[in-house]
């Protein structure tokens, strides 16, 4: 039997957010609502409480702080897509916004509900990942490379909400994916990024979890070209098989995508 019904919460702040979590039975919080919400529709989930947080002051905004970018976790992936200091600053970031979804996803969805979801195929993980991004919550700091876990799983506890999430600014970064064509959501994309210290890849869709590539980065470190992906090989073993591609298909997806994502750097795109 599933409930009739749930509790719905709207906190006036966060520590009003984590206090109805602590006292819920079988509580969820409510960002934007674009994976949460279809999986209540389809009987998946049936949280006892909704704690929509989606309107807690402070959670959405962008800002500068020297060379890094700091994202709200409500901020929306339009907005995102459209700010001006995220074009400036990052904007393969503003691209990967821009093509999340639909519209009504852009309008709707939250780039800390999207982390916090961490769907193997959703496209923000690369971009943390890729950028070595900081995910800050109400309880500490997240380094991108201890954030993601597994299968819509992160390292985050029970009741600890992202806050924001801080991308260091990168020389170039670029970020190319293969659309399902039915929901949007990336077969395959790949983040590349040069830092003042390495190259970083990470790679979304083809896999369980967003993962980084280490054969994709030495061959960048070395020549940062797409051209210096022609040699490498990705393992099919671990990759993704459905009924829109084998694992073989989404393993040439991914150095594709990758050569793709290292010309989108070079061009500034």
């Amino acid at each position: 039997m599933y409930p009739a019904s749930f509790t719905y919460v709207r906190p006036a702040d966060l520590a009003a957010a984590e206090a109805a979590f602590r006292e819920a039975d079988d509580p969820r919080y409510l960002a934007g609502g674009m994976t949460l919400i279809p999986t209540m529709k389809q009987r998946l989930a049936a949280p006892s409480t909704l704690i929509d947080i989606a309107r807690v002051p402070g959670l959405s905004f962008i800002r500068r702080e020297k060379d890094t970018l700091v994202i709200g976790a409500c901020t929306r992936h339009a907005t995102v897509a459209a700010a001006p200091e995220v074009r400036a600053a990052i904007p393969a970031l503003a691209a990967l916004a821009g093509g999340i979804g639909d519209p009504a996803v852009r309008n709707r969805g939250t780039i800390g509900g999207s982390l916090a979801n961490n769907d193997p195929a959703a496209d923000y993980p690369s971009a943390v990942l890729g950028l070595g991004a900081v995910i800050r919550t109400t309880r500490r700091t997240i380094a991108a490379d201890a954030f993601f876990t597994g299968m819509f799983s992160t390292a985050l506890e029970p009741g600890e909400i992202i806050t924001e999430v801080a991308f260091p600014g990168p020389r170039r970064a670029g970020y190319a994916k293969v659309r399902n064509p039915a929901s949007g959501y990336a077969m395959a994309g790949v983040f590349v990024a040069e830092t003042g210290k390495d190259v970083r890849v990470a790679v979304t869709g083809a896999g369980a979890c967003v993962f980084r590539a280490a054969e994709m980065e030495q061959a960048l470190a070395r020549s940062f070209t797409p051209d210096a992906l022609a040699d490498v090989r990705v393992a099919a073993a671990d990759l993704n098989a459905d009924i829109h591609g084998s694992a073989a298909y989404r393993a040439q997806l991914v150095r594709v995508m990758a050569a793709r994502a290292a010309a989108a750097a070079l061009s500034g795109a």
